[in-house]
This record gives structure tokens, sequence and C-alpha cells, in this order.
């Protein structure tokens, strides 16, 4: 499987992620060919070498020639879905922006369909962003492994004026992520960076895997203290079967003595909070008192902060944690045309493999309300589209 690392010293920016994909052997050409089948204009591709303290990498700017207006999610939504790139493209930029519109959506405190796009609307953060896609799709990267990301702190100024660093929106789509104090006042994880690297990798150390390629995306800063660039290190590794793999902590603990409402909200709190999973499984306890065992799967840089969560929140008085490995296979969202309105589905792949999809149950429950279908009906006809538009159909 051809892995690539995201080596994120001095943060992660929309450009750098595509200078970094250029400079990794991303034909320039190939590039502007794809995204002139986007229904965008107004717009100019810069590519050229540039350095950071002496170590060389690739730049890409884009320049609006014209005014471009202010655009909604949906609109830009619209617009990636009448390209003609290959689904698993327009699929991926569809997902980051979403995850941006939502972001955008929690820190204004409005309905996703209200969000106005800004900074990160703009044609340059468009072009970043399917353009990333494109990279990732044409040098047949699988598996994108990211570096806890540096924060910085201060003042930016955005469309709303003055915001704090990192700035919110960057905040909000690092929910669960490892992050680490910059020790800086400049930006150097911009929102359209955040988006990407949440939606495309998952975070963690350097892999194990054989060197290939090294390369540079280079940022828009000019930094005293260090290289503004973003290293990408790519190379063959991951399990021989194709399956992906990290590492998470196991938190346990029994509990025998919790009323059933708080436990059930400890869950709710745990998810909240970070956790990939949670779950109790009843047991028989000392004193033949009925209990159960509660199991966290957590992110290893969550691990301590949800610990606590559970000696806060529950009548444990002591947890154990264990570090385990897990092979899982490659998920990917997608959003697919349904009989009743657009879906969002899980695509689950065995390396390139797509092995089935999964319909996602928020979009499952909202069209069962306003369709007024059951809810199981919903599932099925959205399984059957969703297999339709992937080509497992029989």
């Amino acid at each position: 499987m051809t892995t690539l690392y995201l080596d994120t010293f001095s943060g992660i920016s929309g450009d750098m992620c595509l200078g970094l994909l250029v400079d990794l052997g991303l034909d320039p050409a190939v590039l502007e060919a794809d995204l002139r089948t986007l229904p965008l204009s107004g717009w100019h591709l810069e590519i050229r070498p540039e350095q950071r303290h002496g170590l060389g990498g690739t730049r890409v700017e884009v320049t609006a020639d014209q005014h471009q207006p202010h655009r909604t999610w949906r609109d830009i939504d619209a617009l990636l879905a009448t390209t003609l790139l290959p689904v698993a493209i327009t699929d991926r930029a569809r997902t980051i922006f979403r995850r941006l519109g939502e972001a955008e959506a929690q820190v204004h405190r409005v309905p996703l369909d209200a969000v106005h796009f800004h900074e990160v609307g703009a044609v340059d953060a468009i072009i970043d962003i399917t353009g990333t896609a494109i990279g990732l799709h044409r040098l047949g990267i699988f598996d994108v492994v990211c570096a806890p990301l540096p924060l910085s702190h201060g003042l930016t100024r955005g469309g709303h004026g003055a915001l704090p660093l990192p700035a919110p929106a960057t905040l909000e789509l690092l929910r669960g992520a490892p992050v680490r104090d910059a020790g800086s006042d400049f930006e150097l994880v911009t929102p359209t960076g955040a988006a990407i690297a949440s939606t495309i990798a998952r975070f963690g150390p350097l892999p194990e895997m054989t060197v290939e390629r090294i390369g540079y995306g280079v940022g828009g800063w000019e930094l005293a203290d260090r290289p503004n660039l973003l290293r990408g290190i790519l190379g063959q590794g991951g399990p021989a079967t194709g399956l992906e793999q990290d590492s998470v902590t196991i938190i346990e603990t029994h509990i025998d003595d919790s009323l059933p409402e708080v436990l059930g909200t400890l869950l709710e709190r745990l998810l909240e909070a970070g956790a990939l999973d949670a779950a109790f499984t009843p047991r028989q306890m000392k004193k033949n008192r009925p209990g159960a065992t509660l199991t966290v799967v957590a992110p290893p840089a969550l691990a301590d902060r949800l610990a606590k969560l559970v000696l806060r929140e529950s009548s444990a008085i002591g947890v154990r944690l264990y570090d385990t490995r897990r092979l899982k296979l490659r998920r990917e969202l997608r959003t697919i045309d349904t009989p009743l309105g657009p879906a969002a589905v899980k695509l689950i792949f065995d390396g390139a493999t797509l092995l089935r999809v999964a319909p996602e149950h928020a979009a499952c429950a909202a069209l069962a309300k306003s369709s007024g279908r059951p809810l199981t009906e919903v599932y099925r006809l959205i399984t059957a589209a969703a297999a339709r538009a992937c080509g497992l159909d029989p």
C-alpha cells in the first residue's frame, strides 16, 4: 500500500498540500487539465520552485483574475458534483468541503445551508481542496498518516474581523485530533488545512514503510523560527493484507454501583469527548452483584482525558489503560442521490477494492422523518441506491 506521511512541523494549509503533491510527482499539466473541468472561471495557477531556510520545495499559488462571489456550502457542493472528474476525486473534495461547512455552521450557530464561505469559499480554496483530491488519486495514495498539528496563539483577520488563533473553525475541525503548542503567533494551521488533514488522514507517528520519495510543499509565510514547509514522506508500507492499521488505547473498568441513567449519560459524554467507541458488557461481580464492564476505545492522545471523565462521571475509582494495535478496513464518506434525496453513505474498502456500502444512520433517520417512511425501508432504499451508484449492484 502506498502511504503518505504528513510531517507537519510547520503546520498545514491547502496550498501547502497541493505544493507537496506536485513536489512528490503530480504532473502539473495533468493537475491543471483536471482542474479546468471544474465549472469555475477567473483563476490562474502558478507553480514554481521556492526555498524556505535553504530547503527547496514547490509553491502552488492560485490567483483570481476576476471578482469571485461568496458561495454557500450548497453552491460549492453543486459545483463539484457537476464536474467530469472521477467520482473518487469529487467525493473526497465534497466531503472535505462538507466538513468545512459543518465546522463553520457550528462556530456561527447557524444551519449548514446558511453558511456563506468567505476565505475558504474563495476560488483558491476550491482549487486547493480539489487539487489535493486529484493529487492523491493520480499518485495512487490510499493511506495518509498525519503528525500532531501545531496550533498557534494570538489573533488573525477574517471575514468577520479579528479572530483568535487557532481559528474557531480550525479548532472545531480538530475535535478528537492530537495537537500541540506551536509557540507561534502566525496561523500555521488554516481551516482548509485542518479540513484536509482531518478528512484524508489518520493521526499518528511515522508508520513503518520503505521510503521512496520525499517532497516539500512551500507555504506563503517567511518565518524566522522554522521553514514554512509541509514535508511528505511517500513509501510502501502497511500490512500485506492491504488493511489500514493504527494504535488505540483501551480504557476499562468494572462498575456495580452506578444508576443506569448515569451510565447511559456517561456513554454519550465519552463519545462527544472524542472516544472512538464505548460500550458496556454485563457481568457477575463480587458478592454476586450484577454489574458491567465499561470498555472505551480511545485515540492515545485523548486517553488520559477520557479516563478522567470516566472517574468523574461514574462510581468507578480506578481504570485500566493499555495500548493495542488495530487493523481496519479503509472508509470513505460519499453523498449519493436517492429517490428520497441526497444521503450520506460509507464506502468500505480493502485496499483499493470496494467491499460494501453502509448508509449513515443520521441521514437515514432524517429522510425517514421527512418522507414519512419506516426507517427500515429507508435503509433498504439508500443501500440499493448506493450499491448501484458504486457499481456493486448485481
